[in-house]
């Protein structure tokens, strides 16, 4: 997916899970099927999912010539970090998407088919105007992106009822966006959304979850990440005007679940809930395909 459509894809994420914390903060979920909010739910879903494919088309894809629909190989570029951003998206839409249906009281079942779809749903809209686009195409590794987003918040939810494993996100600065600032951004908002060598993606395990008769702290997780660094062009070619060296970066490291943290707050329950996406910077190990082994003492 460009780069572009991943800054609107991340608004959207943030701006549904900012409303759904607002409201939990003074909201209580039903004990029976709410019907107005159902419906509002239903009706503000429909609304901003539109008006983003709605500005993503005017803003992005009117400049560029349309044709019939194609299809894009894009599955090696940039070491498929842009997969791991399109798995986190689609994983927090229908997380967001459950959570919001959840307090309009609507039965767990139906929480997981319309509910935890809606990223699925949402991004393959994305797709099918990418499709349309004569200078992208769309992805089918985009695609089977989503689904596993998709499928890592479903199965949890038909396993344990729970999710034990969140996907979440860091990002630090790096010396390649100012090789090619157009491309990875120009500034630090920018580049934490486009270069793809400062972002790191991560499965957080909850350990306590796993042994609730443990004596474990409950918001002490353990992480495993998933980074690449030296690209400045999504493919290595001979025709590229700055070479680059490519490769991959694998990492082991401690987190911290912020909604497992015991507070009598509403506030700090809802901030919590919101920037629990984000991997606390904490000591890592970093295995890379270089065939080094490297210890940081606090990963960004």
């Amino acid at each position: 997916m460009i780069l572009k459509t991943k800054a609107f894809i991340v608004f959207f994420i943030l701006s549904a899970t900012t409303f759904n914390a607002q409201n939990n903060s003074f909201l209580k979920k039903p004990d029976t099927l709410n019907t107005k909010r159902r419906n509002a739910v239903i009706i503000s879903e429909s609304v901003l999912a539109t008006g983003t494919l709605f500005a993503l088309n005017e803003l992005w894809y009117k400049d560029y010539p349309r044709t019939s629909f194609q299809f894009k190989n894009d599955n090696n570029d940039w070491k498929q970090m842009d997969k791991a951003g399109h798995l986190m998206t689609s994983y927090y839409i229908g997380k967001v998407g459950m959570e919001v249906l959840d307090w309009s009281g609507v039965s767990k079942k139906n929480q997981l088919i319309y509910g935890a779809t809606l990223g699925f749903s949402f991004l393959t809209a994305v797709e099918i105007i990418d499709g349309f686009s004569k200078q992208w195409g769309a992805s089918i590794g985009d695609v089977l992106a989503n689904a596993a987003g998709t499928g890592i918040l479903v199965g949890q939810e038909l396993l344990w009822q729970e999710q034990r494993i969140t996907v979440k996100y860091s990002f630090h600065q790096t010396k390649f966006a100012k090789q090619r600032p157009n491309t990875l951004g120009e500034n630090y908002i920018q580049q934490s959304l486009k270069d793809y060598n400062g972002q790191t993606y991560w499965l957080s395990a909850n350990i306590w979850s796993f042994n609730k008769e443990g004596n474990f702290p409950k918001w002490l997780n353990v992480a495993l990440g998933y980074g690449a660094e030296g690209m400045l062009y999504g493919e290595t070619k001979t025709t590229n005007e700055i070479p680059q060296d490519p490769y991959r970066q694998f990492y082991l490291s401690l987190d911290v679940d912020l909604t497992k943290i015991e507070t009598k707050s509403r506030f700090l329950k809802s901030v919590f809930s919101v920037v629990n996406f984000i991997k606390i910077p904490a000591p890592s190990l970093e295995i890379n395909t270089k065939g080094k082994i490297k210890f940081h003492y606090l990963h960004f």
